[in-house]
Parts: C-alpha cells; structure tokens; sequence
C-alpha cells in the first residue's frame, strides 16, 4: 500500500470573476502545500464559476479562463492540482478539469455527460469527451472526472478503473443544492465506489449564484463504501484525509492507439514521508429544517455581497412570510444591513402593527413606519370617474399592494438598498398576489419555501438561539393579506396543508389531476388549484429571482410557455 495525502477545496467561487477565482485557488494552493497535500482538487469550473452560461460564447471569456489556468499552473510546484475550468479545441468547448503540476499541465479531462434536464444546459455550450486519461503518481493510478460522470454505472468511472485500472477516483462537482440531496448523492458515490473496488474522492462547489445555491458536503468513500471524511455545508473547507492505496504492478506509458480511449500520464511527484499530523474533525450532516434555513441564508448573504449590495429592505406586513425573510436576512447579513417597512392600510389590523414592531425589536433592525391610508384615498379619488358605478373587487385590493411596492422600490432607489420580496411558494404557484405590488423586489428569498415549511423554519429559527425572534402571535394567527375587512386567505385559497400537497404532487411531481385526486383529494379543489397554477404563469415570468430548495423550482427547472392553450381532457 502507498499512502497519499488528498485534499479537496470546496471553495465559493462567483461566476465570471476569474481573477478573484484565480487569486482564491491560489490561497489554498498555499494552504494545502503547508500542510504537504499531495494531490489537491477544486470543483467544477472553479476559475469561470458555474454555471458561466452565455458568458461561454464570449470568446474573450473563454480566453480569459485559458490564461487563469496558466497562471495557476506556476504555482503547482510540489503539488499536483486538480482545476475545473473550459477548455477549447478545434472550436469546440469542453466542461474540463486540467491536472497540473510542477508549472505545466500535465493532461485533461474532458466531461463526458453533459447534464441537460432541470436548471442544466450543457449541451448547449459543450461537447462530451472522449479520452479517458490515467494519472500515474508514485505508481497509484489516479482516475478524474466530473460530476454527471459519476452518477452512471456505465460512466467514465468504469472505464478509468476497469481498464485504466485507477484506485482512487476524484470527481469534481458543481452540484446544486435541494433539500437533502447529499444523500442522493452519497447513494450514487457509494455504488459508484462498491462497482468498481476504488476509493472516490468527490469535491463540491460552495455558494450562491442567482437561484442556485451549492452546499459544498464534499465526502471521501473507500472502496467498500465507507465514508471516510466529509467537509463542511454550506462553508468553505479545505478537506484533507490519508488514504493507502494499491500501488500498480507494472505502469507503461500510453501510446499510439488508444486502448478504449485510455490515456496513460505519468507525473513525476515523491510523497514526502515527513507529514505534519492532520487534525480531523468530524462532522455530522445538519438535520432537514437547519440544512434548508442555512442554504436560504448562503443564497442570500451571497447574491446581495456578490451583486454589490450591502443594505436590503424588506416590506413588514405583521405576517409569518415577510418575518422569516427578516430573520433569514439578518442571519445572512447583519442586523445593520436591514431595513423594515411597515405600511398600514385602513385594513391593517393593531395586532399587525404590534407584530411588526416586536419582530424589529427582537430582531434589533430600523423600521420606518408610512402609512398608506392617505396616498390609497388620493388613488380612489383620481379614479372615481373612471370606476364611477362599479363595484369594489380586487383592483382596489392590488392598488394599495402596488402603493407599498412603489415606496419599497422609492426608497431602494434613493438609498442603494436591494428589495427583498417576501411571497412564498404557495403563493407563487397560484398566483396570489401582486405584480409590481408584493411581488416588486430584487430577490425572493423564500420564493420556493412552501407556506407550510415557512411555519416550520420560522419555529426551527425561534428555537435556534437564546431568545425566540419571530413573535409568538405571528405564529398562531391565520394568514391574511389584510386588504379588505375581515379578510383571509382561505377565502381564495384552501387550507395551506391541502394546497401544499395539491402543489407539491403537481408541480414537482408532474401527476395528472386524477393521479391528485385518487391521493384523497377533492376533485373541485384540486381542478381549482391547478387552473390557478396554469393560468399564472405570466406572472411567475415576472417575479424576480429566488432560492432553490426542492427539486423543482419555479424558473430554470420549469419552463411552461406563457402562452399556452394546452387543455387537458378533464378540462375539456
């Protein structure tokens, strides 16, 4: 058995930053070299970020990327590195990992299977690869690949050790998150590992970008299946294990005709028996409710930081919704960074008033108090011709949603403070609620966190610190939009315990309304449901962009045409 240092920097990486990728790579080049990492490895595309989408038709971007990689070669003297970044041929593009070291590069990877379901498109910017490359380090052969490769059994992990005859496998990912998708992912690995008697070192990405957010969890499995380290959720980590691998028998170097596209690469590296002793620690895989509310405060900390902004505001309704979003931003942010905006109506109730102060005390953020009452009298006035005669619906409802939206958006433009909407899934999907009024913002935050889990994240985040942070009475009350007198949400929509699941099946499932209905489902409330679900579609494609938490979010995971006549037979 030959030992080897291996280390994996699930690093955050921002998309189209090359320098601020290359200079953090070269950090923990830096680290690793201190601590006598033999072989380091880094995510997925970790120069461009991912996904770089069209910036990879930018020429000049993938260039750019090429010259990053040349640089970080300079500083692999003494350490071979694994670097995920785009690699061109013959005009062709390839999702790439380039193994470097000692001021060169030594081979690439290219990625085989290219992802393109959900929120990928590879195969619009990509070609797959087609070589299967070997590295030979003090005879333990090293097989690479990325991330979509591992997940079938007939992948590249087959080939690289059934007949390359690699023992250690290192797969370097961008994997974004879902609620839970580590043990997806520990499932397939653990396979992957068992199949083909190899140890697997799998590295992931960290961080928010856009709706994506990357929980890093980057795990080590030896060839029976055993976890053997994991790194840390949603944090950067520099993940460092021993592994004793089998050294080969007998190494020859590839060449001429390819044996099944294997690629034999010999890399001239001692290990150095002098190491200092690693100080692992271990860790454990968060529970579901604390895993879901870390990933919403990396999303957030990390579109706001990484588009610029320093200060958010959020529109305090008194409600469950616009509270846990407060408390999310302030995790994410610091309670200096957050503006409350409370704006009561004829409608809006004492108690609402009350709640909103409370959470603000309890939170320690400003809260500015305009009243809308005045500027939603001026609006009937000025339209009173016009709606002469005509009973009061939902416009007069939208109006002073839109009144609040517009002094949302006046004061983010006056200030620089970035709007964070505050609708969830729930009300997403069906439509209820406003365009350019509660849906006005820069970023929803808990825009794929359905109405029944806003509950229970916001009793995970009160039971989280000293101190409970969402008021009591915001908890137990029944939802409203406070619009009109008496108002409730069960007046347009069913309880949130059925409409969720209604949701859930169809939208993220893609049952049929008579697979919902044979669930136990009403059959009226569920054809209601989904007609509200089709029929708003216009406005989800107006919405502003939200974290990712379940495995079907609004947005790159679903595309329905906005225009759409499609009628199933049971509507017909």
């Amino acid at each position: 058995m030959t030992n080897i240092r291996v280390g994996m920097a699930q690093i955050n990486c921002t998309v189209g930053d090359i320098k601020g990728n290359l200079d953090k790579i070269c950090e923990y080049i830096q680290k690793a070299k201190k601590i006598s990492v033999d072989v380091l490895a880094f995510p997925e595309l970790a120069i461009t970020g991912y996904p770089p989408e069209d910036l990879l038709l930018k020429s000049q971007f993938i260039e750019d990327n090429m010259v990053a990689l040349k640089r970080i070669a300079k500083r692999t003297k003494d350490i071979v590195t694994i670097i995920g970044f785009v690699d061109k041929n013959n005009g062709n593009l390839y999702n790439s990992a380039a193994v470097v070291h000692n001021n060169s590069i030594a081979g690439i990877y290219h990625k085989m299977l290219l992802p393109n379901y959900g929120v990928f498109d590879e195969k619009r910017y990509f070609q797959p690869g087609a070589e299967y490359p070997v590295f030979v380090i003090n005879r333990i052969k090293i097989g690479v690949n990325i991330c979509e490769d591992i997940w079938s059994f007939d992948g590249s992990t087959k080939t690289l050790a059934g007949v390359g005859g690699a023992r250690l496998i290192i797969n370097i990912n961008a994997s974004p998150y879902h609620a839970e998708k580590w043990k997806e992912r520990k499932k397939v690995i653990i396979a992957r590992a068992k199949e083909n008697s190899v140890t697997i070192a799998y590295v992931n990405l960290v961080g928010g970008q856009d709706e994506l957010v990357f929980d890093g969890h980057s795990m080590v499995f030896n060839k029976n299946g055993r976890l053997i380290v994991r790194g840390k959720q949603f944090e950067e980590d520099l993940i460092v294990t021993d592994l004793s691998i089998i050294p080969a028998l007998k190494v020859e170097r590839s060449s001429g005709r390819l044996q099944k596209g294997i690629k034999t690469i010999m890399i001239s590296q001692d290990f150095t028996d002098k190491k200092p002793p690693l100080k692992e620690k271990g860790k454990v895989a968060l529970p579901l409710l604390e895993e879901i509310y870390a990933a919403l405060v990396l999303g957030t900390r990390d579109y706001v930081h990484k588009n610029g902004f320093e200060k958010v505001i959020i529109g305090l309704s008194g409600g469950i919704d616009s509270a846990l979003t407060a408390a999310i931003a302030v995790d994410a942010l610091g309670k200096e960074n957050v503006i409350g905006v409370f704006m009561p109506s004829e409608y809006s109730s004492a108690s609402s008033n009350e709640d909103a102060i409370n959470l603000a005390e309890n939170l320690d953020i400003e809260l500015l108090h305009i009243p809308i009452k005045e500027t939603f009298c001026a609006y009937l006035k000025m339209l009173s011709t016009e709606f002469e005669g005509l009973s009061e619906d939902v416009t007069e409802e939208n109006i002073q949603a839109r009144i609040r939206g517009n002094i949302l958006m006046a004061l983010s433009n006056k200030f620089g403070w970035l709007l964070l909407s505050t609708g969830n899934k729930s009300e997403t999907s069906v439509g209820y609620a406003t365009l350019y009024g509660d849906m006005a913002g820069g970023f929803a935050v808990i825009k794929d966190v359905p109405k029944t889990l806003v509950y229970k994240l916001s009793i995970h985040r009160n039971s989280a610190g000293n101190k409970a942070i969402i008021p009591k009475h915001i908890l137990e009350k029944e939802p409203s939009a406070e619009l009109k007198p008496e108002q409730k949400d069960t007046d347009t929509l069913p309880p949130y315990e059925i409409l969720d699941n209604i949701l859930h099946a169809y939208i993220e499932e893609d049952k049929s309304p008579n697979e919902i209905i044979k669930m136990g489902y009403d059959k009226e409330v569920v054809y209601k449901v989904i007609k509200m679900v089709d029929r708003n579609e216009y406005k989800r494609r107006q919405a502003p962009p939200g974290i990712r938490i379940t495995p079907k979010a609004f947005g790159k995971d679903r595309r329905m045409p906005i225009t759409n006549r499609y009628e199933s037979l049971w509507q017909i």
